[in-house]
């Protein structure tokens, strides 16, 4: 078998396999490849460097595989074992964790209890749970603001709601991530919260396009309150998936009008005269004057870009910003596209480009710099209000340092979450 370590590092791609075979594992985490210059236990099993792999091989293949990857790094970290329980050693603590693989399942399907047997203490100093106790590395000053509650919108598919959430918290807000359904229940309200974030993923299954489901729920279902939310100045923050679902309900880049009052008058128009555009307002049934299309690769796109932050741009959430965002893009349709060379300009004049692909140097980015091959490098969209941003890159995937993925050779810094300090300021 052989796993990525891709989102949550070893330690997830490690339950994963677990998980998959019904097996447990050995593990001693001092083995791992660079895991000498590195003293914290969490951060060597959870880092998301990229481009590693966990091989899984009959002991009689082991010699051969060693063989293969001789040019490489590599390290014999553990054994599997038919106990189906995960063990995790140290250099201090032969047992800092051990869970059942029946609680790893859980966890993973999202039904977490408090008090599971599986992940728990194992002496002194050891990981007190990896399900529901270990703490949040959220600095303890961070002093939350009351009023800024900020309602995390989860719908069938989306699997990004909790890192939101955790870059909302360690921002100073305080999230919730509520279902749909339960807006729809009346369990919660719209207007209850302060600001929206509308996470990443495949709501819905992206069934009849990406985000379009969902969207419709925002248009017809909720579209009173979502009005009012927008209106009454609250931040809207929507990514990946999200930043789809507010480009086809509507929300961005805002309405046909906005977007043409900064274009030049016409010979037969005068001063003062109301003005006619052929650009449909987002979402309506004459098509979109903006929307989300298939990747010019072809192909998923699953990479590290920078984002440059527009000055100029009204947008609450990129104020003050100056230096590049640095975070991953993971997506098949995510090429921001208009309907032609007047939208694009409307866009650029009333500078609702809140953030724009670039080189590392800070050039205008190609392929694979913009890895969708979005009309004018724009990797992210605002209204003309400044309160709704939408943004195809993850800048929740970024908000420790070490998530930076060339941290272990002293890189850091440019993190997303500035994002969400921004909003949750205005919230």
């Amino acid at each position: 078998a052989c796993h990525d370590c891709s989102e949550g590092g070893v330690g997830v791609a490690l339950a994963e396999m677990c998980i998959a075979g019904r097996l447990g594992a050995g593990i001693d985490l001092t083995l791992l490849p660079g895991a000498a210059g590195i003293s914290a236990d969490d951060q060597l099993l959870f880092s998301e460097s990229l481009s590693r792999f966990i091989i899984e091989a009959r002991p009689e293949d082991a010699q051969a595989l060693e063989n293969i990857l001789q040019d490489v790094p590599y390290a014999c970290i553990g054994r599997v074992s038919s106990t189906p329980e995960l063990r995790i050693q140290t250099q201090n603590n032969p047992n800092w964790l051990r869970v059942d693989v029946t609680d790893l399942e859980t966890a993973w399907r999202g039904k977490v209890e408090q008090g599971s047997r599986g992940a728990r203490e194992q002496g002194s100093g050891g990981a007190k749970s990896l399900i529901s106790n270990l703490k949040s590395p959220i600095s303890q000053s961070k002093i939350q603001n009351p009023k800024s509650k900020i309602v995390i919108l989860h719908a069938n598919g989306t699997n990004r709601d909790r890192e939101a959430a955790l870059a909302c918290e360690l921002a100073g807000g305080i999230p919730e991530v509520v279902h749909i359904n339960q807006l729809l229940a009346g369990e919660r309200s719209l207007l209850d919260y302060h600001m929206l974030v509308v996470p990443g993923g495949f709501s819905y299954g992206d069934d009849l396009g990406a985000g379009a489901l969902w969207a419709l729920d925002l248009r017809h279902r909720f579209g009173d309150d979502v009005i009012r939310f927008v209106e009454s100045g609250r931040p809207v923050l929507g990514i990946c998936n999200g930043f789809q679902v507010l480009v086809k309900s509507g929300l961005l880049p805002g309405t046909a009008l906005s977007l043409a009052a900064s274009l030049p008058l016409t010979p037969s128009q005068k001063e003062g005269e109301p003005i006619k555009t052929s650009l449909p307002v987002g979402g309506g049934e004459g098509g979109r004057a903006v929307t989300l299309a298939p990747n010019n690769s072809g192909h998923f796109e699953c990479r590290w870009v920078y984002l440059q932050p527009n000055p100029n741009s009204p947008s609450i959430f990129t104020d003050g910003l100056t230096d590049p965002i640095y975070c991953p893009v993971a997506h098949g349709e995510g090429r921001v596209a208009v309907a032609n060379d007047e939208t694009l300009a409307a866009i650029q004049n009333q500078n609702l480009h809140a953030l724009t692909y670039v080189n590392a140097d800070g050039s205008a980015a190609e392929y694979p710099a913009n890895p969708n091959g979005s009309t004018a490098g724009i990797a992210g969209l605002c209204n003309p209000a400044g309160n709704v941003l939408g943004l195809m890159p993850h800048p929740e995937n970024h908000i420790f340092p070490w998530q930076h993925p060339r941290s272990h050779r002293g890189e850091i810094g440019l993190s997303g979450l500035r994002l969400f300090e921004n909003g949750i300021k205005r919230a």
